[in-house]
């Protein structure tokens, strides 16, 4: 493919094939599709640099117009389960700085998923653009690069600087407090960075070369998002007000409040700053907190003294101009859709984004400007494209394995249907080709993790989901019919639906989700009512043990990976909450089916999550065993909730495949 103007992580497009007949395939190859991430541009010419996984192996990619030929420029070649990530340009777009590894858990361990006693870190790196040795920098993380050429990162919760050249010795930032997130002014003379004191925090600013530092309107509340103004004079950020320290806290289990926020703008110098906007004080006018996980960033400074912020203050993730010196905010991108990954045209400008507007079960990029006027639509079909970028030339380029089985998968189909609440919801189905009449085939419904997450008719945008849509696409292929579910509490959908009543510990409303899926497959024809499952993970195991403990009758059997299954337990999730709250917590959760649970089960887990407590699983297998339901288990010494290794989630599949085999049946095998 060819596009003009834009480059973008969408390498995992496949034109959506016809439902030919079914032909076999492994699952090693529909896992062997290499995943794009990590895509940045060089700010001074059509260099581009990005990571990519090719069944483990995990590298950094670059390219450069006109020609925009691809070549690798590391050479780690062992599914070692070390993630890339933070990747970015020096100022001369000579070299890219990037890190090495995930970051420590509780306990102050880095995962080791390959439990080599040699051990592992989470460092800081750089490559030349040539190519070569890559060369350590530091242990650390979240790297910046000045216009000067040294790097600030975070360690140990310390701000740390190095120059690029490694000509200099490390210098530490000595703050009290935590202290994250550094970002360099546009000069390369002043870091800012956030100092969090616990029950509040600060927007510091170090004076490199003077070794000062100085914090803008210090306050009791809570400071974070800095962005620097385009002259460096000025620094906005986002102030939340603090909360008294009995307030109950969690997302899981807490009562629903709004959580109003306000920007300020800094004079960097003086350290002296104002209010400019502030929120609403409903649910809907609450911090975005999506805009910084899945986004482009909370404010970005843009051209002609605008700030470009996130807000859902009309019930969805969009994006707003906001004049610096104050005033109302003029929305951007209207419609009942999402915005979600966002950057920014070299002059600041224009800001392209990723959305799901007038194709709600997919991304496709879109473009505006920060001072209004039409948004256009630039691609559309059947793919799903995301992680926009500004260059100057078309792009063109692939990796992919030569047997990958892109002519065998099936394209899923939209489906709409209501939950017994009156509650829309939307759904892929998957249908196997050569399905006869009369034949009936088992079933089985994946249900996403998150929860704030949203499948799509098409590869997902995040690794995690490219690979379950590969096992739903190799599940078919040996027969089955496979129904994605994007239930309530999920994204893509509004915030309404996402901040959904009595979800998660607060009653598991969308539970009810997952038997309107198992009653809308029970009216086809072709789909047999003692052979519906379930599997998921995270948030979709927490679902699929629901389903198997409360029905069943409806789900006769079902894969758990690293599932949530008691919501008070540990305390994991929140502080401060009422004992009644912990109770209902208790009751919307699996652990208190298991009298009524019958369906056999296979539990998946890494022992060293760090999302989903590894004692969730040991908890839910000990009380399953007292009523002596049949499960399986499959366990993951020291691989975390994301499994690093490649060979892991094959593991895991083939698994799951073999189990649902095994109990349903499936023809042909």
């Amino acid at each position: 493919m060819k596009l003009h103007g834009l480059l973008w992580a969408a390498v995992l497009l496949i034109l959506m094939p016809q439902a030919n007949a079914q032909k076999p395939f492994t699952l090693e190859q529909v896992l062997s599709a290499p995943f794009p991430a990590n895509l940045t541009a060089a700010k001074q010419n059509n260099r581009v640099a990005w990571t990519l996984n090719q069944e483990g192996r995990r590298n950094i990619w670059v390219t450069e117009g006109p020609g925009f030929m691809a070549r690798q420029i590391t050479k780690y070649n062992e599914d070692d389960g070390q993630e890339l990530s933070d990747v970015s340009f020096s100022a001369d777009s000579n070299t890219i700085v990037y890190v090495r590894g995930q970051g420590k858990n509780a306990a102050g361990q880095v995962p080791n998923p390959t439990s080599g006693p040699a051990g592992t870190e989470q460092a800081v790196w750089t490559v030349a653009w040539g190519g070569g040795e890559p060369k350590r920098v530091d242990a650390g993380h979240s790297p910046q690069i000045s216009s000067r050429g040294t790097i600030a990162y975070a360690k140990d919760g310390q701000i740390w600087i190095a120059p690029l050249d490694g000509a200099e010795k490390l210098q530490q930032l000595v703050v009290r407090g935590q202290n994250i997130d550094p970002h360099w002014s546009p000069d390369g003379s002043q870091l800012a960075f956030v100092s969090a004191r616990n029950d509040h925090a600060f927007i510091g600013v170090c004076d490199v070369r003077a070794k000062t530092v100085h914090f803008m309107a210090p306050s009791v509340d809570s400071d974070g998002n800095p962005a620097w103004s385009m002259d460096g004079k000025r620094i906005a950020f986002v102030r939340r007000p603090a909360e008294a320290r009995d307030a109950p806290q969690g997302y899981f289990i807490a009562p629903d409040k709004p959580h109003p926020w306000a920007i300020w703008v800094a004079d960097a110098a003086a350290g002296t700053a104002r209010e400019i906007w502030h929120s609403s004080g409903t649910l809907q006018g609450s911090f975005p907190y999506m805009a910084e996980d899945t986004g482009g960033g909370v404010i970005n400074w843009a051209a002609n003294n605008q700030l470009v912020i996130a807000s859902e203050e009309d019930g969805w993730q969009h994006l707003y101009a906001l004049p610096v010196d104050g005033g109302v905010p003029k929305l951007l991108t209207p419609g009942n859709c999402e915005v979600e990954q966002w950057s920014f045209t070299p002059d600041k400008k224009a800001v392209l984004f990723s959305s799901n507007c007038n194709d709600i079960d997919r991304r496709h990029l879109w473009r505006a400007y920060a001072s209004g006027g039409e948004v256009r639509r630039l691609t559309s079909g059947e793919g799903v494209e995301w992680s926009p970028l500004a260059l100057t030339a078309p792009f063109a380029g692939e990796t992919w394995p030569e047997d990958f089985p892109s002519d065998l998968l099936v394209a899923p189909r939209q489906v709409i249907f209501k939950s017994a609440d009156g509650v829309e919801l939307h759904a892929q189905l998957f249908l196997p080709a050569g399905i006869k009449a009369g034949e009936k085939r088992p079933a089985l419904i994946f249900l996403h993790g998150g929860p704030m997450r949203q499948m799509l008719l098409g590869w997902h945008y995040m690794y995690y989901y490219s690979n379950s849509y590969s096992m739903n696409q190799y599940l078919v292929s040996r027969g089955y019919i496979v129904l994605a579910l994007n239930y309530r509490s999920g994204i893509g959908y509004g915030r309404a639906f996402r901040e959904a009543q009595g979800r998660a510990g607060r009653g598991a409303t969308e539970y009810q989700d997952v038997v309107a899926a198992g009653k809308y497959l029970l009216g086809p024809s072709d789909v047999d009512a003692k052979r519906i499952g379930l599997w998921g993970g995270s948030y979709g195991g927490y679902l699929t043990a629901l389903g198997l403990g409360r029905n069943s009758d409806l789900f006769a059997a079902g894969v758990d990976l690293h599932g949530v299954h008691d919501w008070p337990t540990d305390n994991w999730d929140g502080k401060n909450v009422p004992t009644e709250l912990n109770k209902l917590a208790h009751d919307s959760s699996p652990v208190t089916s298991v009298n009524t649970w019958k369906s056999p089960v296979l539990f998946i887990h890494g022992d060293d999550d760090r999302n989903v407590y590894f004692t969730q699983t040991v908890d839910l297998v000990a009380r399953l065993r007292e009523k002596g339901v049949e499960i399986e288990q499959l366990v993951f010494p020291d691989d975390v909730h994301d499994f690093l290794l490649h060979r892991n989630w094959l593991a895991a599949y083939h698994a799951a495949s073999d189990f649902f085999d095994r109990h349903f049946k499936t023809p042909g095998n």
